[in-house]
């Protein structure tokens, strides 16, 4: 972290870039800041509340909902990225940003994907276990196995996005303008005048790590959760439903935001409505960071009983 700001610091090619996707909201514009200040503030509690609901109760003190404490703290981490960020691009008639300052959000906001599979991934393995060998799930997954997993997915996509994010800092730009309401590592690409074939073959390589390989684990593991289920009894098909469920909506949700910001970044979208663009682009960083908490709170049982003593407590 402390390379990647020094180079940043370093770097006079371009001192900053200006957003182009901003347009003038008008009489909206504080009506539009309260909402997404309203949308960051509930990210923030919903998030910060589950995390203390699992630390606080020794009985959340289980594998799954130690990966969902990483999932949800990886939430914080992400809208860390953006929102504050937004907001003050928001209120403002110039939508420019520094140099420095746009490589640490591509960081922030990279680093945050990758951790989101990589914990993804990690939690299909650990309903696998559960599902699939239940007898021997305490002696598979111990709480040191269970440390050496978190710690492996932030560290990995730390490390791997450092690189991505050096490399694409070490470019010569052309240009200066992204047409994005932030800053992402193949608008900046795209800016390049020198030669991207290292970034490109860095990029390949990144994402089949960060994403293909995530994906391959989860879909692999919930085969054999179905071949289970398919051939097990109604309890076994019951327990998978209701432990599954909330972990296949969030894979989904954050599926749809990333395919979605893929295809707009490559692909010629000016056929499809300016405001939409911006939404769906928006879409992975600002509905998972609520979705996941939204959902696991709601679905899984442990939770939302200790959310029930919560509330009787109060009320007494």
């Amino acid at each position: 972290m402390m390379l990647m700001m020094k180079i940043m610091l370093n770097s006079t090619q371009v001192p900053f870039f200006t957003l182009a996707a901003y347009f003038d909201t008008k009489q909206f514009k504080y009506l539009l800041f309260m909402f997404v200040l309203s949308l960051y503030v509930l990210i923030i509690g919903s998030n910060v509340l589950l995390i203390a609901v699992i630390c606080v109760n020794r009985s959340l003190h289980e594998p799954m909902f130690l990966f969902l404490c990483s999932l949800f703290v990886n939430e914080l981490f992400g809208s860390l990225g953006l929102f504050p960020f937004l907001l003050v691009q928001i209120l403002s008639d110039v939508h420019i940003i520094s140099a420095p300052l746009c490589f640490l959000q591509i960081f922030c906001l990279y680093t945050y994907a990758g951790i989101e599979f990589f914990n993804l991934a990690i939690m299909s393995y650990d309903r696998y276990l559960a599902i699939c060998h239940p007898l021997n799930y305490h002696s598979l997954m111990t709480l040191k196995k269970v440390a050496v997993f978190i710690a492996a997915a932030w560290i990995a996509a730390f490390l791997v996005v450092s690189c991505t994010t050096s490399l694409s800092f070490s470019l010569q730009l052309c240009g200066n303008v992204i047409n994005k309401m932030y800053c992402d590592n193949y608008s900046i690409v795209k800016l390049a005048c020198s030669d991207v074939t290292v970034n490109n073959i860095y990029g390949l390589i990144s994402t089949a790590f960060c994403v293909f390989g995530p994906v391959g684990i989860i879909l692999y593991t919930y085969m054999r959760i179905l071949k289970v289920c398919f051939s097990g009894s109604k309890q076994t098909r019951q327990k998978a439903v209701s432990t599954c469920t909330p972990h296949l909506a969030s894979l989904i949700n954050f599926s749809f935001g990333i395919c979605f910001e893929v295809l707009q970044s490559r692909f010629n979208m000016s056929s499809v409505p300016n405001i939409i663009r911006v939404l769906l682009s928006l879409y992975y960083i600002t509905c998972q960071p609520l979705f996941s908490p939204v959902m696991y709170g709601l679905k899984l049982s442990k939770i939302r009983k200790m959310w029930k003593r919560l509330f009787r407590k109060k009320l007494k």
